[in-house]
């Protein structure tokens, strides 16, 4: 275990004590020293060789001083803190190369979380969030989100997240056969009171690089969630993940359009049945006009195409009059097989047809760049 030689400083001297107290008693840190003026750490800490800075920023002057810490304390990573979370302040730091954003006071428990979340890769600088929409229901838009988020994340090895707001029949818990004890309801509850370390708890892992936060576990808990504070939670999880992933219901609702209106891109998504999916997708993108660039914005992918080839996606690109930027295979045994596997089907059978366009996919949106959100 990495030992944490810690540098505080916190201008209000009860709240330093009350930090100096977690440190101390903190298996694995050991405070090295402790300053109310962030001028006199730069002046007078270097003799104590810290690896880890904690930065009182409740002071907004003291937002200017992260960039002098960083090239003060190269070897060091630097965490802001602040009484409650603040999205533009939290952005500022990052840039300027702080590793995270604490709230404080904090545990002993969510000390170790946050070296243990933002250390190696620190807090997302950039994060591209895709919600999926399909006009009507079983279009295999689950299916595809969920091997996705894994391609995804093996091709980027970034943290990825799926965030379950079908928030009436949302079954991503039932996909990844998980029992969550915090749900989207209980995240935008608490927004108010949660910094990123403790966001991250609400989203269950599936891998190492993969969170589900799950839906609702009853439908009437759907009429708890606000757009405004589905939306901070949104804010405060682009500083957690790399790629966020949204599954909303096939309607637009008040959680449907904030999902699309804070995303960088909105899949359509419909699957080939018996012919009236292009009109209907027709339809939907219509109600998508209205945004400047709706055409950079709005994406759309067709499943269960056969044959699945260049072929079949121009005549439907040809009928719909507009470019489709996946289509997927019928593999509906392929997909059977790996869930009854407690898998996905991008792992089971990564050769196949589905894995190829879906590892197609996920590469095509790993080269593409968004400035944060």
């Amino acid at each position: 275990m990495q030992e944490y030689r810690v540098l505080l400083i916190e201008q209000n001297r009860i709240m330093m004590e009350r930090l100096s107290s977690v440190v101390k008693n903190t298996k694995g840190f050991q405070l090295v020293s402790r300053y109310q003026d962030p001028r006199e750490a730069l002046g007078q800490g270097g003799v104590f060789v810290p690896n880890l800075i904690l930065l009182d920023i409740d002071i907004l002057e003291n937002i200017q001083f992260v960039r002098e810490f960083v090239r003060a304390f190269p070897q060091a990573g630097i965490l802001c803190l602040s009484d409650q979370w603040n999205a533009q302040a939290a952005s500022t730091v990052v840039k300027a190369g702080a590793k995270g954003y604490l709230i404080k006071p904090f545990t002993s428990e969510e000390l170790i979380a946050a070296v243990d979340t933002f250390g190696k890769s620190g807090m997302g600088m950039l994060s591209e969030i895709m919600t999926f929409f399909s006009p009507k229901g079983k279009s295999g838009k689950t299916t595809l989100i969920a091997n996705l988020a894994m391609a995804l994340a093996k091709k980027s090895g970034q943290n990825v997240a799926i965030i379950d707001a079908d928030l009436q029949f949302g079954d991503m818990a039932v996909f990844f056969n998980l029992d969550p004890q915090s749900t989207i309801v209980e995240a935008v509850r608490d927004i108010n009171f949660l910094s990123p370390i403790t966001l991250n708890s609400y989203f269950m892992p599936i891998t190492d690089k993969v969170r589900v936060l799950c839906g609702t576990k009853r439908p009437e808990f759907a009429e708890s969630v606000s757009p405004q504070a589905f939306t901070d939670m949104l804010s405060m999880a682009r500083s957690l993940f790399r790629y966020i992933l949204i599954d909303v219901p096939p309607a637009f609702n008040p959680i449907s359009v904030a999902a699309a209106e804070a995303s960088n891109s909105v899949y359509i998504v419909s699957m080939i049945s018996g012919g009236f999916e292009v009109k209907h997708t027709k339809r939907a993108l219509d109600i998508f006009k209205s945004w400047s660039d709706y055409e950079k914005k709005v994406k759309t992918i067709f499943t269960r195409v056969e044959p699945c080839n260049h072929e079949s996606q121009r005549r439907i690109e040809n009928q719909l009059e507009y470019p489709i930027s996946c289509i997927v295979p019928n593999e509906y045994l392929l997909v059977s097989a790996a869930a009854n596997n407690g898998r996905m089907a991008v792992d089971i059978k990564p050769e196949s047809p589905l894995a190829q366009s879906i590892d197609l996919l996920a590469s095509r949106i790993c080269g593409r760049q968004h400035k944060v959100g």
